[in-house]
């Protein structure tokens, strides 16, 4: 089963946080108090991009422990597909759930659409069954070239 080397977790986590810092700053309107841009909401945006990054890392663990493979998600195939939808489905949820209703970390403007039932945003959720495939695609495609590269020194040295 192996082990995921330590550049590839730093690697993982970085992207997770740069690309979801990006969708945070997107639905920031949705949520009372983040409806115009200043600096109190680029930082609120950039600490929840943190957490989405540790989302990213309990999908990467529940791919390993299901798949038996570290590196599952350089080559996901439909099962690395779903542990990724049903896994990021499931975090989003209850993480969603848990700082709307238990903790009261934020709440949604009018503008949030709203899942019945759970009464939790839909866009959030989107968040972690779209990205979640993007980042690891570019986590893989960054280690392809690495792992070309130090195999082709000459190709490194030209890049």
């Amino acid at each position: 089963m192996g082990h995921m080397p330590k550049r590839t977790l730093i690697s993982l986590f970085v992207v997770a946080v740069l690309v979801n810092y990006l969708w945070e700053l997107a639905q920031a309107p949705l949520y009372v108090g983040l409806e115009s841009y200043n600096a109190a909401v680029f930082w609120h945006c950039f600490v929840a991009s943190l957490g989405d990054g540790f989302i990213l890392l309990l999908i990467s663990a529940a791919g390993w422990i299901a798949l038996h493979r570290w590196d599952w998600f350089k080559q996901p195939r439909v099962a690395g597909y779903l542990v990724m939808l049903i896994s990021g489905l499931v975090l989003a949820i209850l993480v969603e759930w848990m700082a709307v209703h238990i903790l009261q970390r934020w709440e949604y403007t009018d503008k949030m659409p709203i899942l019945p039932g759970i009464r939790i945003g839909v866009v959030p959720v989107g968040q972690m069954l779209i990205l979640p495939p993007v980042v690891f695609r570019i986590v893989a495609v960054l280690g392809a070239r690495k792992e070309d590269n130090a195999s082709h020194p000459s190709r490194a040295a030209s890049i």
